[in-house]
């Protein structure tokens, strides 16, 4: 055979094995958006739009000024899924801190349902320019897998936040992207998908809120085997935000960090 026999077969089979490549390519596409498809209606909107209010001051029996403590991100900050404000995760933290410091505190609820972490600057936009967070908790990163946005473009718009609400004289806390392999509405493989990008973005985030000077928490390793176990009870309705439950647990996972960072911010 000769060489030139030789090159044409090199070149022929490379070129079937890319168009094989890009033929499996397009058809895991083609799935993986199908049971997004499925994903949207399964889980719909039966809890709409808008989290129960919870702002206000919480545990008013107890003396001194109140800690401010701001809520940022998205529907999980916000409360989404809770039935009652002192179920919602603000309200939780805001009775759990309250107990621990003995002081009142006033919750302030920036995060808005459906958020991606590129929103935050308008969250932080809203706010009074004369406000000014004790400590500052963001829950942020679900939307980001699910709207397919790069690691490092979510990453810049937390780094930014972080430093935004540490001008504020805010101690930080990140609640890092929750475990989307819990959510059992979304079919395989995308719900494993989903896992994977979602652990990926919750590391990257930790490593962020370190490089900054914020307190990482790690909801899928605090909280994620729970979701997994027991989703009846840890989901609401929509099986895709957390009830009344699931929010008391992820308050339980934060407060030591939101706790320890009013401890050691400077008065």
């Amino acid at each position: 055979m000769s060489r030139s026999s030789v090159a044409v077969r090199f070149t022929v089979g490379g070129a079937a094995a890319a168009a094989a490549v890009g033929i499996a390519a397009l058809a895991a596409g083609s799935i993986l958006r199908r049971q997004a498809a499925i994903a949207r209606r399964r889980i719909g909107k039966p809890l709409g739009e808008q989290a129960p209010f919870a702002d206000r001051v919480w545990s008013r029996t107890h003396e001194g000024e109140p800690i401010e403590l701001l809520m940022v991100g998205d529907s999980i900050a916000a409360g989404l899924g809770a039935d009652r404000r002192k179920d919602t995760l603000g309200g939780r933290l805001a009775k759990g801190l309250a107990k621990r410091t003995h002081r009142p505190v006033r919750l302030r609820t920036a995060a808005v349902v459906g958020s991606e972490t590129s929103m935050l600057g308008a969250q932080l936009d809203a706010l009074p320019a004369d406000y000014r967070p004790d400590v500052a908790v963001i829950v942020v990163g679900g939307n980001d897998i699910t709207h397919r946005i790069p690691v490092s473009t979510s990453i810049a718009h937390l780094e930014r936040a972080i430093g935004r609400l540490q001008k504020r004289s805010a101690a930080v806390v990140v609640g890092t992207c929750p475990d989307l392999g819990a959510l059992r509405p979304v079919p395989q493989p995308l719900r494993s998908l989903g896992a994977r990008l979602s652990r990926q973005l919750a590391a990257a985030q930790a490593e962020a809120a370190l490089r900054a000077g914020a307190h990482p928490v790690d909801l899928r390793r605090a909280v994620g085997a729970v979701f997994i176990s027991h989703p009846d009870e840890m989901f609401s309705l929509d099986r895709f935000h957390p009830s009344a439950l699931g929010y008391r647990r992820t308050a339980e996972a934060l407060l030591p960090a939101v706790a320890a960072a009013i401890e050691r911010r400077p008065r």
